[in-house]
């Protein structure tokens, strides 16, 4: 285990806001990362998929960087120019 993992485990067992925080901020992550493989596992560039979405390479930027703010309109736009379906669910 590295010092960073020992640091994160230490601080969400001392620390219930920070685990709150931290186990947040890596959902909003994790799912930036889940569209990036999406978008390269089709074999497409940010610039190719802009165009298909009809908008531009910095937007695709935002979403996948930014995936926390992200409209569910955008989402699905993101996901049809991958010939993918946005599916949502709570548990």
């Amino acid at each position: 285990m590295s010092d960073l993992d020992v640091f994160i485990e230490e601080e969400k067992r001392r620390d219930p806001a920070f685990t709150e925080q931290f186990d947040e901020g890596y959902e909003q992550f994790k799912l930036g990362v889940l569209l990036q493989l999406a978008r390269e596992d089709a074999g497409l560039s940010k610039q190719a998929l802009a165009t298909s979405m009809k908008t531009n390479e910095a937007a695709i930027t935002r979403i996948e960087q930014h995936a926390e703010k992200v409209s569910l309109s955008a989402l699905q736009r993101y996901a049809v120019a991958l010939g993918k379906r946005v599916s949502i669910g709570l548990h």
